[in-house]
Order: C-alpha cells, then structure tokens, then sequence
C-alpha cells in the first residue's frame, strides 16, 4: 500500500536497492560455527564454491575467503565505503600498512579516492561456540572533484557513537545509532574529511534504529532536494502515515515530510539512508567508481602499474592475532586500542 509520503517499496535481497549519492548497500547475516586454529570455520567446507561462495549453506557463507570467510585483498578507486558491524567482528589491512580490528557496534568509514587495496576478513576468534556475524556495507560515492583524494580510513567506535532516544506517551521508545547525520541535538562524529557527508548541507544521513513493539514515532523531515531510505530489515510491521509496510522492504519516502510512524507488535530494526544526490555520471566497472570509461581505463592502467601501493602483508587474506584486542592502526604509526 502507497500513500503520499511513500515514493516506492521494494523487497530486500542481499543487495539493497539505493539512490544518489548513495551506490551500494549489502547486509551480511551469517551465523557462522565455532572457530579452528586458524580463525576459520570448524566445520566441513564440502558443498561450498569457495573463492564465490555466496549462497548459505548451514546458515554461513565464505565469500571470497578460502581458509577464513570474508573478502581478501582487493582495489578499490572514486568511493568511499561505510562498515556498520552490528556483531562479529572484521579484520581490516590495506595497501599503505594500515590495519584493524573492529565490530560489534563499530563503524570504519574508508575513503578509497585516489585507489586503496584493503582486505576485510571476518576472523572467528570463539572456539566453543557460534560466531554470529552481521553487518551493512555502504558505498558512498565521491564527487568528480574527491575522486582522487588522498586514501583515508578512521574508526567510529561503538563507545564514542552517539544515540539519539524518545519515548512516546505511552513510555515505549526509539533509539536512533547516529552514524552520520543530526536528529533533534544529536550530531554525529565527523566523517572522513573528503566525504561528501563533510559537508552538512548535503544532508548525509546514515543511522541504525529500533523501534520498540508499539512505540509511536515521528521521524523529522529533511528539505526537498534530499533522498530517503528505509530498510526495514527485521520486525513484524509498521504504519508509516497510516499505511500498513511489512518486515524486509525497502521504503523510499519523502524526505521533506516528517514521517509518522507507528510500529506494530514486535521491535523493529531498520536503517536509513539520506542525502542530497551528487548528480553527477556514474560509470562502475567492478570496484571502481568514476565519472568516464576513459578514467575507469585509467584506473585499471594505474592499478596494474602501481598496485595502488602494492601488498605489505604476508597473506591476502591477512587475519590479526587471535589474542588482539580492538584497534586501529593508521599510516602515520599511531594505533588507538580498546
């Protein structure tokens, strides 16, 4: 069911459909089996077509990993990539010897720009038990004149995040994971400094919200140029301004309106994605985003001759130690550990 406010509805598959400025959106859920000594799966990998192993099979998949799931190094060049790890964790190493180990609430926000090889790695550290993982990654895309910025990566750590909560008259509540983006007198930290969510008046927001059973909630409206999402990715339902949306949709609305929204009987999860489009060409060809196919060849041309810094690492699918906490590593020697 439509009604003013709503644009479209589609349902979610892995990929989830996006808008400008906004390329990419994919949910990982993988309830992944106790880890082996080598932070992989404890289990048999009969079945699986590993190196593509996309399809779940006892509830996980490996992607593109052989030994530990995930996705070992690869080039990336003209956008930036935004990792919300709701549980699990990921292990992060890329070109310029940079490193990470983060999840569980964390957010890394990477500005590939110029070009950047990382590896994103999913190690399953518990050896008596599950290792559920779940996570979004968000390709943000860079205008023409960030295409070619200086590769950055920082860490918005789960602690440091900021939450926005309501309560309706009836005590049930909201709560709104800032990721970027401003609700009420909630900002959020600061992205990557090239982004284009730098720069407030495009409107970027990214946040992860909860709506408990029943609760009423009005989401404030953004102005006219903006673009709006709602995936609606675990619940029951929900009426948003009075027409009835079940679990596992997509919801464009419009985001200069502010949005009623009434949950329905169990708590629901969802995330947005806002912001003002780039409006410029995209041409993509695998994990290169640019504005031409002559700057897509170049791209190719340049990762061939420079590799984009090349591999530091002794594996492409680099793993930390298992005894490694948190952290974050960065190219100028510093390491923040948590």
């Amino acid at each position: 069911m439509k009604n003013d406010t709503i644009i479209s509805i589609q349902p979610l598959g892995f990929l989830w459909p996006v808008s400008d400025p906004f390329l990419f959106c994919a949910h990982h859920l993988d309830y992944y089996p106790a880890g082996n000594g080598e932070m992989g799966p404890a289990a048999s990998m009969s079945g699986r077509n590993i190196g593509q192993d996309f399809t779940i099979k006892d509830g996980w998949r490996m992607y593109h990993g052989e030994t530990v799931p995930g996705f070992p190094e690869h080039p990336h060049r003209g956008f930036e990539t935004v990792t919300i790890v709701m549980q699990g964790l990921v292990d992060h190493a890329d070109s310029w010897g940079q490193a990470g180990r983060y999840g569980n609430g964390d957010v890394q926000w990477m500005t590939a720009g110029a070009g950047l090889q990382h590896s994103e790695m999913f190690p399953l550290l518990n050896r008596e038990g599950g290792n559920p993982a779940e996570l979004f990654q968000v390709w943000l895309n860079l205008p023409k004149a960030g295409k070619f910025v200086k590769p950055h990566f920082k860490m918005l750590w789960s602690e440091d995040i900021p939450v926005y909560t309501a309560k309706d008259e009836d005590g049930k509540s909201v709560g709104i994971n800032v990721i970027s983006g401003t609700i009420g007198q909630v900002t959020s930290l600061s992205p990557a400094p090239d982004s284009w969510a730098a720069n407030t008046q495009n409107e970027v927001a990214i946040w992860t919200i909860k709506i408990e059973a029943g609760a009423h909630f009005t989401l404030p409206a953004a102005s006219e140029k903006a673009k709006r999402s709602l995936f609606f990715y675990r619940g029951a339902s929900m009426k948003i301004d009075g027409a009835e949306v079940a679990a596992n949709q997509a919801i464009e609305i419009r985001a200069d309106v502010a949005l009623e929204i009434t949950n329905g009987s169990s708590d629901s999860y969802l995330l947005m994605l806002q912001g003002k489009p780039i409006g410029e060409p995209v041409v993509q060809y695998g994990p290169f985003v640019m504005n031409t196919e002559a700057e897509i060849q170049q791209a190719f041309a340049d990762y061939r001759r420079t590799e984009f810094g090349g591999w530091p690492w002794p594996r492409h699918d680099q793993v930390h130690a298992r005894e490694k906490g948190r952290f974050a590593r960065y190219v100028d020697g510093t390491e923040e550990n948590k």
